[in-house]
C-alpha cells in the first residue's frame, strides 16, 4: 500500500492548475445512460472514482473514451440494468445510475452503497423521490429492485433536510419523466448547477438549479451535447489552506472565487491573502501565524464539511483558540487524533472540536481516514517540521488528481513510497 514522505515546514511558490469537480464529474458521467446519443465531457479528472464509474458505466453498456481530460460517453443500448454490488460498494457516487436506469429502461436493480466511514448518509430521500414520481420499489438482500413499466411521471418532492445526492438523483430521473417534477428544498451546491448545465445541454428543461427550489419539466428523449465540467472548489480550498499553513504564494489556475462560498470569508479573517485574478485565485501568506477563526459547516454557500479537515489543520498552528462544529455528518472528525500525533492540541466532544493553535507541528506516522482527512494530514506534513509519513494513500487517489506532482512543481518536499 502506496504511501507519502513529506519534509515540511518549506513554503510553496508557484502555479498551481486545479482539476474538474470530482462531485460534479461523476453525476454528469451518470447522465450520460440517459441518452443514446454521445456525451462529450471536457475537464474530467483523472481519478480512482472516475475510473470505478466507468467501469460501473461500460458494465451498463456504455462505450467510453478518455482523451487527456476529455471524455466521451456513449450509452447507445443498455447493456444491462443491473449494477453490481461488488462496484457500488467502492462508491456511494455509483448508486446514482438507478434514476438514469429506471428513467430510460423502466427498470433497475442497484446494490445499496456500502458503509461510510463518515457516517451512514442513507439513500431513503432518494428512494422516497423516485416512488414519488410513480417507481415500484422493493429491498432485497442488499439491492434496490425498482419499476416503472408506464414511465415516471412528475412529482412534488420536498426535501425535510437538504440532501445534495438525492437533489442530484431526482433531477437525474425527472428529465425524460411526463410532466414536471418540482424540488423543494433543494441543495444549492454549485455542483447542482453543473449538472443541470449538462442535462440542458443534452435537451432537458431544468430550471431553478442553484437555489431551494428547482423545476424539471420532463422531455421525450434527450441528444448528444459537450459539456465542461467546473472546477474543484473542495481542491481549490485545500491548496489555500497549504500556502495558509506554510506560507508562500500560488497562483490557482482555473479556480473560481465565487464556488468556496463561506470558506473564503474565514480564510480571509484567519489573515489569508486571497485575490481573485483573471486567470483564477491568487493566495499569499507572510510569515505570520493564522488567526484561529471559528467555523460551522453548513449546506452551500455556508462553510463546506469537505473542507472542515483542512482547515482543522491549518487551525492547529493558528494563534488562539479555535471550535469547528460539524453539523453535515457524524464520525467526521476521525483525523483529530491523528493531528493530535503530530502535536496538534485538539479535543472534541460530540460534534464540536476545539482547537488549540501551537507554534509548530512535528512530523509523525499518521493514517487518513477518508479522502478528506486524507488532505487535512498532507497540509499537515507540508507545515511541520521534519517528516510525515501519511499511511492509506489510495484516499487521496479518488479525489485529488496528480497531488505529488503538483505539490512539487511548487516547492514542495512530497513524494509517493511505494511498498
Amino acid at each position: 500500500m502506496d504511501k507519502l514522505a513529506i519534509i515540511g515546514g518549506r513554503p510553496l511558490y508557484g502555479t498551481l492548475p486545479i482539476s474538474g469537480a470530482k462531485n460534479s464529474a461523476l453525476k454528469v458521467m451518470a447522465a450520460a445512460l440517459l441518452s443514446d446519443e454521445p456525451l462529450t465531457l471536457h475537464n474530467v479528472p483523472r481519478l480512482a472514482d472516475v475510473d470505478m464509474l466507468l467501469r460501473l458505466l461500460e458494465q451498463h453498456g456504455a462505450s467510453a473514451n478518455f482523451d487527456g481530460s476529455t471524455l466521451t460517453l456513449h450509452a447507445k443500448t443498455i447493456a444491462s440494468t443491473e449494477a453490481p454490488y461488488d462496484l457500488v460498494r467502492k462508491m456511494r457516487a455509483s448508486f446514482n445510475v438507478l434514476g438514469p436506469l429506471l428513467a430510460r429502461e423502466g427498470k433497475a436493480k442497484v446494490s445499496l452503497p456500502g458503509g461510510c466511514a463518515i457516517g451512514a448518509r442513507p439513500v431513503d430521500l432518494h428512494l422516497k423521490a423516485l416512488t414519488a414520481m410513480g417507481a415500484v420499489i422493493d429491498l432485497d438482500e442488499g439491492y434496490v429492485l425498482a419499476e416503472a413499466p408506464e414511465g415516471l411521471h412528475g412529482a412534488h418532492v420536498t426535501f425535510p433536510f437538504v440532501s445534495v445526492g438525492a437533489t442530484e438523483h431526482t433531477m437525474l430521473a425527472a428529465v425524460l419523466a411526463k410532466g414536471e417534477t418540482v424540488i423543494e428544498n433543494a441543495a444549492r451546491e454549485p455542483e447542482i448547477v453543473d449538472l443541470a448545465d449538462c442535462l440542458n445541454a443534452m435537451g432537458a428543461k431544468v430550471s431553478g438549479a442553484g437555489t431551494s427550489k428547482v423545476t424539471v419539466e420532463g422531455v421525450d428523449r434527450l441528444h448528444a451535447a459537450e459539456h465542461s465540467v467546473l472546477p474543484d472548489r473542495i481542491e481549490t480550498g485545500a491548496y489555500v489552506m497549504a500556502v495558509a499553513a506554510t506560507g508562500g504564494e500560488l497562483t490557482l489556475t482555473g479556480a473560481r472565487a465565487d464556488l468556496l462560498g463561506a470558506a473564503w470569508a474565514s480564510l480571509e479573517e484567519a489573515g489569508v491573502e486571497l485575490e481573485e485574478i483573471e486567470t483564477g485565485i491568487r493566495v499569499r501568506r507572510n510569515g505570520a501565524r493564522c488567526k484561529a477563526v471559528d467555523i460551522i459547516t453548513q449546506p452551500f454557500p455556508g462553510f463546506p464539511t469537505d473542507l472542515q479537515a483542512q482547515f482543522m489543520a491549518l487551525m492547529t498552528t493558528a494563534d488562539g483558540v479555535s471550535t469547528i462544529k460539524e453539523t453535515i455528518f457524524e464520525n467526521r472528525f476521525m483525523h483529530a487524533p491523528e493531528l493530535g500525533r503530530m502535536g496538534a492540541k485538539i479535543s472534541v466532544d460530540g460534534q464540536t472540536a476545539t482547537v488549540r493553535g501551537v507554534e509548530r507541528l512535528k512530523g509523525a506516522p499518521v493514517m487518513a481516514t477518508d479522502l478528506r482527512a486524507s488532505m487535512s494530514l498532507v497540509i499537515a506534513g507540508l507545515a511541520a517540521e521534519g517528516q510525515t509519513m501519511v499511511n492509506r494513500v489510495y484516499h487521496l487517489d479518488r479525489g485529488f488528481e496528480r497531488l505529488e506532482e503538483k505539490l512539487q512543481a511548487c516547492g514542495a518536499l512530497i513524494e509517493r513510497v511505494k511498498e
